[in-house]
């Protein structure tokens, strides 16, 4: 099963640069976007059926922001959209899909960029999601968070990390959840194949940072140690260029 992440930065602009296209060529068993910025309505999912997808949406009540979608070739047992949280299902944050005994959950976490509310907005949903998978995990042990985190891990993660001490996104406190979620029974999936330097997933649309690799790895797949064995590959495909964000891949047995 090849699963991607991809945080679309909206996706009607993503379809206009391609997307459709390279969703044929490239051929996941599972994708999961988030930021799509529309409400369902807004999205051909006649056109992503004709694919060979069927299409899960969680929009956000506020239109033009946030909200995920997962389009999946085969039928999940169960969608269940949201945390169960209004102050965060009201922004589209999580979509979870049961495959079998697989639990795939595509989330996009709130962005601390913006100033000090947003931040606080942001720890309390670490808190909330360590909870909800802490809780999910005792009758589903096999899952995979997919999605755009908004923060870098390590300073292998970020470009001039001594530059990006106390910014959102590389906060101690933040990379220390990461840390503790990690503990807590998952795996970076990417960096048990690669452990380069420079290996970015989102880079600023100022200054030409994507042409100069002034990147960060904000989206990943965390995989539950019980699927250790079963992780066949993942990779980040930077060459794909439909968002400041580009795909993340993970390929389990």
């Amino acid at each position: 099963m090849k699963i991607i992440s991809f945080n679309l930065n909206g996706i009607r602009s993503a379809i206009s640069k391609g997307l459709y296209e390279w969703l044929e060529s490239e051929k996941p068993d599972v994708l999961c976007v988030q930021e799509i910025k529309a409400l369902p309505e807004q999205i051909d999912v006649i056109k992503f059926k004709e694919l060979g997808y069927n299409s899960y949406i969680h929009s956000a009540q506020k239109p033009g922001y946030s909200g995920v979608a997962v389009f999946s070739k085969s039928v999940p047992d169960l969608v269940k959209p949201g945390i169960g949280i209004p102050e965060f299902d009201k922004e589209g944050r999580l979509l979870r899909l049961d495959f079998g005994n697989l639990t795939i959950i595509n989330s996009y976490f709130p962005s601390g960029t913006t100033g000090d509310v947003r931040q606080e907005v942001k720890m309390a949903y670490l808190g909330a999601i360590q909870t909800f998978i802490d809780n999910l995990k005792k009758d589903r042990p096999n899952i995979i968070l997919s999605g755009d985190y908004n923060i870098c891990h390590k300073e292998i993660d970020i470009n001039n990390p001594q530059n990006k001490k106390g910014v959102s996104g590389f906060l101690p406190e933040e990379r220390e959840w990461v840390t503790k979620f990690l503990e807590s029974g998952f795996i970076d999936s990417f960096r048990v194949f690669d452990q380069g330097a420079n290996k970015y997933s989102w880079w600023s649309y100022r200054a030409g940072a994507r042409a100069k690799n002034l990147g960060w790895r904000i989206d990943y797949h965390m995989v539950s140690n019980f699927l250790k064995d079963k992780l066949k590959n993942a990779s980040i495909l930077s060459e794909i260029n439909m968002s400041d964000h580009c795909p993340v891949v993970v390929e389990i047995a």
